[in-house]
């Protein structure tokens, strides 16, 4: 039961949720340009790399989310300890580099790839706490069309790539709402915690407008 426990929690500490959607999104898109078995290896390439942003975002908001009593997170319910998330960092970011620049990637694809890794990193190391927390979302979320692109030799379509970084700043605004009382409270001020509720949601929802237009047009 004991190692069922560890498993699980170090599956929801990787942000489950968000990170079944992204690699389910990089399969798919993948899978449009390429065979099976390299989809599939890129979708495990793009995994590893959430793994990482995922743990490091919990190691690095533990005081936080302690203080808060979000009892939900493993590392806050003792589900998992910071060092065994720490040695999951290690092994999973070995895993993204190679995946990716020995897989379908390629050099081009797997500097894309690991471009969109370090952005989303850097917002859990403190960009999140800025003016442009929005950034590393429009980053992120913008290589990864290029670099799944990149491993069949083409360029994503100009329609694509401008979607996938309005609903990746649409799910930014809506994504920190819930927990945006509690993140002025703890000095955590990014684009959204400064602007309020109110408007998160119109920024999030002329995003998500603005992309239905551009795939219309």
């Amino acid at each position: 039961m004991a190692i069922r426990e560890k498993v699980v929690g170090m599956a929801r500490a990787t942000h489950f949720g968000p990170l079944l959607i992204v690699v389910s999104i990089s399969f798919v898109l993948a899978f449009t340009q390429l065979p099976l078995a390299k989809s599939l290896e890129i979708a495990l390439a793009i995994f590893a790399g959430q793994c990482v942003v995922g743990w490091t975002n919990d190691l690095i908001d533990q005081p936080r989310d302690s203080a808060a009593g979000r009892i939900k997170k493993p590392l806050v319910n003792q589900a998992v300890s910071p060092q065994q998330l720490r040695i999951g960092i290690a092994i999973a970011l070995a895993a993204a580099i190679l995946l990716s620049f020995l897989g379908p990637l390629g050099t081009k694809g797997g500097f894309l790839h690991m471009l969109g890794l370090a952005s989303a990193t850097i917002y859990n190391f403190g960009a999140k706490a800025t003016w442009f927390s929005p950034v590393p979302y429009a980053i992120s979320f913008g290589a990864l069309p290029w670099a799944v692109y990149a491993a069949a030799g083409k360029h994503p379509p100009t329609w694509l790539f401008v979607d996938f970084i309005l609903i990746s700043l649409a799910f930014h605004f809506l994504n920190v709402i819930k927990d945006l009382e509690w993140d002025r409270t703890q000095l955590v001020m990014g684009l959204p915690q400064r602007v309020g509720k109110r408007w998160s949601m119109v920024a999030a929802g002329l995003c998500v407008v603005v992309s239905l237009l551009v795939v219309a047009v």
